[in-house]
């Protein structure tokens, strides 16, 4: 990387880093607010308020189109570090299976509604992913997959950020009149609520007993990150018109997607080294807040490229098809807890 190329990204970066700083602070303060959601609330000011709105289209936007790729990309390899393939393993071989099962039926359905919805095949496959596997992570790395550009990943993003957050009330609020256990409603939320963040906040209501299952059906769904972007990249490849517009040029050209984007096996290395316990607790807690730190900054950008005005009027069948997307996924992961905890 050139000294140029630094100083044209300094200013976005910083942008993003004080941005993650602010959302610690108001997470701290906010009871049942993660602070990644917080972040893509900063984004959003950033991208959307008049008097600050214009610098994220100028002198900062170098800077946050690399924290909403490069950056991105970092934070998901580090979220390997938080899952071991033995607490999986603790769900037995039903509950994986169910779990799988889950993740690959509500992919399917979200995409097939994307299309109903006429959206393009890579924002039907981001919202899919977003949805069924674990939030803006797995849109981020979906969007590698299909080459999706930042601006147009930044709505999905945007979607499930607000129905995530949504499920941190109304879950435990509709647990009460379904008279779930603590048990259920941690399956409930780990199967159905999308970021890690916001599983925890959601089930953390309920106690430890709900917490802690959530936590685990919750990576175990992040586990299937890995498989669900080979596929993708796999149907890609005999089908380009699955990826992006923009990219279809240079399918034509030879060049093909990656079966598994490079940072995505990063991650499943990270997923390895967790499970071997070679790492000590203070470098996984290290990790863990780097994680925080970087997919944080990866999402004040995204949110800063969701334009509020054009998503409420032009593209409200984004709104229409997000809150659709969250029945589903929720009505699935409220069967599957009714049958399994």
């Amino acid at each position: 990387m050139t000294f140029r190329t630094v100083r044209a990204i300094a200013p976005g970066l910083l942008s993003c880093l004080v941005g993650v700083l602010v959302a610690i602070a108001i997470a701290a303060n906010v009871d049942g607010l993660p602070m990644l959601t917080a972040a893509v609330i900063l984004g959003l000011v950033l991208g959307n308020v008049t008097g600050i709105r214009q610098y994220a289209g100028t002198v900062l936007k170098p800077g946050l189109d690399f924290a909403a790729r490069t950056v991105m990309r970092a934070g998901i390899v580090l979220l390997g570090l938080q899952l071991s393939l033995g607490d999986v393993a603790g769900l037995g071989v039903a509950g994986i299976g169910a779990v799988i099962g889950l993740v690959i039926l509500a992919f399917a359905l979200i995409w097939l509604l994307g299309r109903l919805f006429r959206l393009p095949h890579d924002e039907s496959l981001l919202i899919a992913s977003g949805y069924s596997i674990c939030g803006a992570s797995a849109i981020g790395a979906m969007s590698a997959v299909t080459r999706t550009p930042a601006g147009r990943a930044a709505a999905p993003v945007a979607l499930v950020t607000l129905c995530g957050t949504l499920s941190i009330f109304v879950l435990p609020l509709l647990a009460v009149p379904l008279g779930l256990s603590d048990p259920q409603l941690g399956w409930w939320a780990g199967a159905g609520v999308h970021d890690v963040g916001q599983v925890v906040a959601t089930a953390g209501s309920a106690g430890t007993a709900a917490l802690a299952v959530a936590v685990v059906v919750k990576l175990t769904r992040v586990v299937m990150l890995a498989p669900m972007t080979a596929v993708v990249s796999l149907a890609a490849r005999r089908n380009p018109a699955l990826l992006a517009a923009e990219a279809r040029g240079t399918d034509a050209s030879g060049s093909r997607p990656a079966i598994v984007p490079l940072f995505v096996l990063g991650f499943l290395a990270a997923v390895l080294l967790r499970t071997s316990g070679w790492l000590p607790e203070a470098a996984l807690e290290t990790a863990a807040g780097a994680q925080h730190v970087l997919l944080g900054a990866a999402l004040v950008a995204l949110g800063s490229q969701v334009k509020i005005g054009r998503l409420l009027t032009t593209q409200s069948r984004y709104l229409a098809l997000g809150l659709l997307a969250w029945i589903v996924i929720g009505g699935l992961a409220l069967l599957l807890a009714l049958l399994l905890a």
